[in-house]
């Protein structure tokens, strides 16, 4: 603790002998290091008060008046002990340690008056925004005083009064009737602007009675709060003034939104003043959040009844509006309205419109991939419940009306797989883009595509079956194979959604069959991986047969390695033939045909038969001629060609080495080949592109009396030419057939379902079976069928017809 007073000396006791010490700065090199410490640890003495040199700030005792010399005389005030430590402190060091005096001086008779009257005149001048007479230093001092003295609640009492006084002769100013709304508003907020400023002045120099009397007791209002208390009750509460305040604010805001320019400085300043005051909730927001209910809900429904305002025209509207409404409580909206206001915009534009929102332009949005305009709406629409349920619905309906367009049309037969996999992967994009990936957008594209692909019973399976076979096949050269690979994942998504999968096995199996048979894989990788995500979709027994042809065609080329080295040895190396040796269980059903084959290739034929059943005994060996492809050499009078054909094409072209003219009737006769078959494979010979006979009289149609003749001029730029296409194409009857098979599979499926429903029930009603067997069956089933399957059961003693009532069923044990 240091002491400090003007010009003073200060004197200590030290071994009986007097030493001054000078605390000018011109002696300050010369001074003794002292070190004083307070037995009660006083803080640093404040500043000088009117009546003596020195005061301590919490107590202090106070010296008597200075001397002449205007020297302090320490034992007047203070009892100052001195100590020496000599084990601790360097030699010349003292410690001192200084008392505070307890007794308190006594106070002029009229010194409270005197007081409040200094003070008084403070006041006005700051109310009035005049010059202090005073100094700060002195004002502060003088209310510090009046508190240490017990004035405290007198002193706080005529603050107050003073500073109502104030306030109320201020009510004048603002009832003046010839101001508009935006003078009233820019006179209230420099009144508010000046009110402040000088409660802030007050304040300071009555700081000691607000810390010392007001805050701690809870009874009382701080300076500031009954500053505040006063204008608010005194003023802004007046009825008349409030509603002027609170109209005038909102027609400034209304006019912002209109477009206008207005002053959010002001706006900014009244606000926080009904913060202030806390009137802001009461007096103003309610109010505030009704105008903006009323303007947007009237504004919503003009544009709503324009035709010419399309669903990205209102969604960029409702982006604006809600910018601009972030944008006023950024500047001068109170925080506390940001939840309330957003909620009140997003309800009137968007919430109470929702199903007219979507039917002014959403379908149209989806079609043309508007991801933007797509994602604006789908976090407008997010926030209500039901806005979420109704784009859901939307978009299904969406869906539904896009695929049904490309399954319902049969012209899009050949591009519907093409097709739905481009719808397929719109509404993908569609989702990750703009609707942020939600599951419930993933589950109204699977229920969607599966209403859409079963509409048409069994054809979408057909023809994703043949898309995958046109994908697989040699000829395409448009995909490597890691595209390949993502194609086929693609395909996969639309065969989750069939029901009828047995439809797809049947047709994929004809088609692999082919494949495999004449070559024509594009990719065994390609194969195997199509069959391992079969394999992983519908598990091991639906892709069994598959595998079994696969394996077929392995041991099919370790055979004929053995059979190379028999041909060697038993025949002449004239002909290279080739075996494949097929499970029937395995592989599609074909009907045997019986055709004349010419004697040198009978001879290989009975050759390996009896390689073969020597090599298995006990099996049972039959030829499929329709499968069997052949390579021909063919002179020609421009040179010799190599010709790649089927078996069929091959024993017609054989029969020229004997006549370069044949009539219709006598290959028939030659070769032995159904009617229907000869007819189509003549007309890949004389009728397609490579026509290496000539057909008299010329026509698409083959005809009984039709004449062939042997092209001896044919060209081709090629040396070997490939005609056996044909053996490709699906003709009517094989696809006839497949769908016969595919029914008769099923047939014993249905009956299974409905002999194990009957077996748990006992008995049924008709209409409760029919229900029941379609929940259980994979694939859609007409009750006439399904019908003529009980009547089945019914012969065959599985179930019979209740004698009480014939529509009942009743399971025989």
């Amino acid at each position: 603790m240091s002491l400090v007073g003007n010009n003073s000396k200060v004197g200590h006791s030290s071994g009986g002998r007097k030493r001054k010490q000078n605390h000018t700065s011109s002696n300050h090199r010369k001074q003794a290091k002292l070190h004083f410490r307070s037995e009660n640890h006083s803080p640093p003495a404040p500043p000088k008060s009117p009546f003596s040199s020195e005061m301590a700030e919490d107590g202090g005792s106070v010296s008597g008046s200075p001397d002449t010399n205007n020297k302090v005389s320490i034992a007047n005030s203070f009892a100052v002990k001195t100590t020496m430590n000599n084990h601790t402190k360097k030699p010349g060091t003292k410690k001192i340690v200084i008392k505070n005096r307890k007794v308190k001086p006594d106070l002029p008779r009229d010194y409270e008056e005197q007081t409040w009257t200094k003070l008084r005149e403070a006041i006005l001048a700051v109310q009035r925004q005049k010059h202090i007479s005073y100094s700060l230093e002195e004002l502060y001092q003088a209310v510090e005083n009046m508190c240490s003295y017990s004035m405290a609640a007198k002193l706080y009492d005529k603050l107050r009064t003073e500073c109502e006084d104030h306030v109320k002769s201020l009510v004048p100013v603002f009832q003046q009737a010839d101001l508009d709304d935006e003078q009233f508003l820019a006179l209230v907020n420099k009144q508010w602007r000046d009110h402040c400023s000088q409660m802030i002045m007050i304040r300071g120099i009555f700081l000691y009675l607000d810390r010392s009397h007001a805050v701690p007791n809870t009874s009382l209002l701080s300076i500031w709060d009954f500053g505040l208390e006063l204008f608010g009750s005194l003023i802004i509460l007046q009825s008349r003034i409030q509603d002027r305040v609170v109209k005038g604010i909102l027609s400034l805001i209304y006019r912002e939104r209109c477009g206008e320019s207005v002053d959010r400085g002001l706006l900014k300043s009244l606000l926080r003043m009904l913060v202030d005051l806390q009137m802001y909730q009461s007096s103003f927001e309610s109010d505030f959040l009704q105008e903006t209910e009323d303007l947007y809900h009237k504004e919503a429904l003009e544009i709503m009844r324009n035709p010419e305002f399309t669903l990205p025209d209102y969604l960029e509207h409702v982006s604006k509006r809600l910018s601009q409404e972030n944008d006023r409580l950024l500047h001068y909206l109170d925080k506390t309205t940001s939840r309330h206001l957003i909620l009140c915009v997003e309800k009137q534009l968007i919430g109470d419109h929702l199903k007219e929102i979507l039917d002014k332009g959403f379908e149209c949005l989806l079609e043309a991939s508007r991801y933007s305009e797509l994602s604006v709406l789908f976090k407008l629409f997010v926030r209500f419940r039901p806005g979420m349920e109704l784009i859901c619905r939307s978009f299904g309906l969406f869906i539904k009306k896009s695929g049904a367009a490309i399954v319902n049309d049969m012209e899009r037969d050949r591009t519907m797989v093409q097709d739905l996999l481009e719808l397929k992967g719109k509404v993908d994009s569609i989702i990750a883009e703009s609707f942020q990936g939600r599951d419930s957008f993933s589950d109204v594209v699977r229920e969607s595509f599966e209403s859409v692909i079963n509409r048409r019973q069994n054809k979408p399976a057909e023809l994703i079956a043949k898309f995958v076979d046109l994908q697989l096949r040699s000829g395409n050269k448009e995909w490597t194979d890691e595209e390949l690979e993502k194609l086929l994942d693609k395909v996969l998504v639309l065969f989750r959604y069939i029901h009828g999968k047995d439809v797809f096995e049947a047709f994929y199996k004809k088609d692999l069959a082919k494949r495999l048979l004449l070559a024509k894989s594009a990719s065994f990788d390609a194969e195997k991986y199509m069959l391992l995500k079969l394999k992983q979709e519908c598990g091991p027994a639906f892709t069994g047969k598959l595998e079994g042809m696969f394996k077929d065609m392995e041991l099919s080329r370790e055979l004929m390695t053995s059979w190379s080295q028999v041909a060697q040895q038993r025949l002449p190396c004239s002909i290279e033939l080739t075996v494949n040796v097929l499970t029937m269980g395995y592989w599609p059903t074909y009907s045997p045909m019986d055709v004349i084959v010419p004697p040198q290739m009978s001879t290989y034929l009975e050759t390996f038969k009896s390689f073969y059943l020597n090599k298995h005994s006990g099996r049972k060996l039959m030829w499929q001629h329709s499968l069997g492809h052949c390579v021909l050499k063919a002179a020609f009078r421009n040179g010799e060609k190599e010709l790649q054909v089927s078996l069929f094409q091959a024993l017609v072209l054989l029969l020229f080495n004997s006549g370069d003219k044949i009539p219709y009737t006598d290959i028939k006769e030659g070769t032995n080949i159904e009617d229907a078959e000869l007819r189509r494979t003549l007309q890949s010979l004389a009728i397609g592109k490579a026509r290496v006979l000539i057909k008299y009289p010329k026509g698409k149609e083959i005809k009984n009396d039709d004449v062939f003749i042997f092209n001896k001029e044919f060209k081709h730029q090629k040396w070997r030419i490939k005609i056996n296409q044909v053996q490709l194409k699906e003709t009517i009857e094989e696809n006839t057939s497949t769908n016969e098979r595919v029914f008769q599979d099923r047939q014993y499926q249905v009956d299974a379902a409905i002999v194990r429903i009957m077996k748990m029930r006992r008995t049924l009603p008709h209409n409760l079976l029919v229900s029941e067997c379609l929940g259980q069956l994979r694939f859609d089933i007409r009750p006439s069928d399904l019908k003529k399957r009980v009547e089945s059961l019914i012969d065959r003693d599985y179930i019979r017809r209740s004698k009480e009532k014939s529509s009942v069923y009743e399971y025989i044990a």
